[in-house]
């Protein structure tokens, strides 16, 4: 094997011609071992053809050998030939040394392919051969933690835990913490991303720890997470929008709005971003600003329903009708309008003296509010001014029924009883 060497040599250090015809040489003199050699190397340099040719006169001459059988496979693979993979790797016995690490890979197989339940299937096989072979209990933690079936995953995870920390590069605490947060496991998630975080800080870990805390309520530990997801990656834009509700949750105002901003210069497009500023502006008495933000949120998305909904809700208690109406109408003009936003239109232009416009936006809402007391109380208010008392008594009487304790409307309800 001097020649192989010697290419292998070459190769690698920037030879690369002189050494692949030192391999073409050898491989017409080389025996099969030192063929099979040659193939595996093949592959590392990404030769897939090459390698494929040697391997297919292998497996001619040593159908029975299964090494050669799970090599082509993982040539398939790296060729996107799965089905080919597939195949192959069938052609192990159930007897062979190497069937239960076949399995293995005809799950990964299945799973690529979308077939979660026949790669459950040969998984579970495999762990009924060897059931303390930790790779396939990692194997299936990690199937069903992709399907969603969190409890399965969980169960697998911590029977690896007490023997093994890490597992294919992947710190089993924090996959762990990452499972039991999906289910809504706060606090246990929060203990083990704890410890998984020792071994291993990455961002997604720290954003997951991060974003668990914020979850189950642990404010003021969420907003040092949040910090120290910040200063590993300023450009993390999704961390400014937790921290800030963060900061929110705890009274902090001031610096839920200084953070927001800074969210702002990482991503001048997000929307969300301004929504939210907007939201604690508003809070902090900026009212101007938060209406500049809002008008500066449309003009990215004139379509953006809660960058809508805030600006009219402000629109609506700085009493300023005619933008509000500009506003809505301009959102419903642009697609599917939200009945709130209707809602808002009615009460608008009630209060504009635009009667006619109001009772229809009142009559479009009607559906999705009728189980809703404040509407209805203002809907029939309406249209008993409106001189439409039948309609108002219908309207009033469904208020009670909803709400008994509003003394106000019974009397209301009395009252107009008597003038009928």
């Amino acid at each position: 094997m001097q020649k192989f060497e010697q290419a292998v040599s070459y190769i690698e250090n920037g030879e690369a011609e002189k050494g692949l015809q030192l391999l073409k040489e050898q491989l017409r003199v080389a025996n099969d071992e030192e063929k099979y050699d040659i193939a595996r190397y093949y592959h590392t340099l990404g030769f897939m053809d090459e390698a494929l040719a040697i391997i297919d006169d292998l497996r001619l001459l040593y159908p029975e050998e299964s090494e050669f059988t799970l090599f082509l496979a993982e040539l398939y693979i790296d060729l996107d030939k799965e089905d080919e993979a597939i195949e192959v790797l069938h052609d192990i016995p159930q007897n062979d040394d190497l069937y239960v690490q076949s399995l293995l890979l005809v799950a990964d197989l299945f799973q690529m392919q979308g077939f979660d339940d026949v790669a459950e299937q040969k998984l579970l096989k495999a762990k009924e051969m060897m059931p303390d072979e930790p790779v396939i209990t990692f194997g299936l933690a990690e199937l069903y933690s992709s399907k969603g079936e969190e409890k399965k995953a969980i169960t697998y995870y911590e029977s690896l835990l007490a023997e093994h920390k890490v597992m294919g590069g992947v710190v089993i605490a924090l996959r762990l913490a990452e499972t039991l947060s999906a289910i809504g496991n706060w606090e246990e998630a929060i203990s083990y991303y704890e410890a998984g975080l020792e071994e291993q800080k990455d961002i997604h870990s720290l954003f997951g720890y991060a974003f668990t805390l914020y979850q189950g309520e642990e404010y003021q530990r969420a907003i040092g997470a949040w910090q120290e997801l910040k200063e590993l990656d300023p450009e993390y834009a999704s961390l400014y929008m937790y921290l800030a509700k963060s900061y929110e949750k705890e009274g902090m105002l001031q610096e839920s709005y200084e953070t927001l901003q800074e969210g702002i210069k990482v991503d001048e497009l997000s929307v969300p971003f301004y929504v939210e500023l907007a939201n604690i502006a508003a809070k902090l008495g900026k009212i101007a600003e938060a209406e500049e933000v809002l008008q500066k949120a449309l003009e990215l998305d004139p379509g953006h329903l809660g960058a809508t909904l805030k600006y009219a809700y402000i629109l609506k208690e700085q009493e300023k009708y005619e933008e509000l109406i500009a506003v809505v109408e301009r959102t419903i003009d642009s697609g599917e309008p939200d009945t709130q936003l209707l809602w808002d239109l009615a009460f608008a232009k009630k209060q504009l003296e635009m009667y006619s416009d109001a009772l229809k936006h009142y009559e479009s809402a009607y559906t999705s509010f009728k189980n809703h007391p404040d509407f209805l109380e203002e809907y029939g208010y309406f249209l008993l001014e409106e001189g439409m008392r039948k309609e108002a008594k219908e309207v009033f009487t469904q208020l009670i029924q909803l709400d008994p304790t509003q003394i106000h409307i019974e009397e209301l309800l009395y009252n107009l009883e008597d003038f009928s």
